[in-house]
């Protein structure tokens, strides 16, 4: 499967919020969301497991962030609130045909499919 960014990105203020959205090429049973923050190395944000059924979040985004996806039109979604400056990054979402165990979700290397990648600014 092939992600790709429809819509999201750009420069929001502190406290603001942002939604982005990418659709996958194919049927996919997890959708999820990466990020890279300008020097930084790029960390998981969140996952859906279609089949599994879970939904995992990292802690930094707990409570603030919510996926979502519309498995009709092979879509996800990444609702951003409560944006602080450290969520500066470039997001990335990705698809994975088959599921797996949750100790691997977080694991960059569990994904073969990347989108292109969104940026987003929260400014101070």
């Amino acid at each position: 499967a092939e992600c790709s960014c429809r819509r999201g990105g750009g420069l929001v203020q502190a406290g603001g919020s942002m939604r982005l959205s990418c659709a996958a090429s194919e049927r996919t049973d997890m959708l999820g969301w990466f990020r890279q923050a300008p020097g930084k190395e790029r960390e998981f944000v969140a996952v859906n497991s279609r089949g599994g059924g879970n939904t995992i979040y990292a802690d930094s985004v707990k409570g603030r962030f919510t996926i979502s996806r519309d498995n009709a039109k092979n879509s996800v979604y990444l609702q951003m609130s409560s944006l602080k400056p450290e969520d500066t990054a470039v997001y990335y979402c990705v698809a994975r045909t088959r599921r797996i165990i949750v100790s691997a979700m977080r694991n960059v290397d569990s994904y073969d499919d990347w989108g292109q990648g969104t940026l987003v600014t929260v400014s101070s």
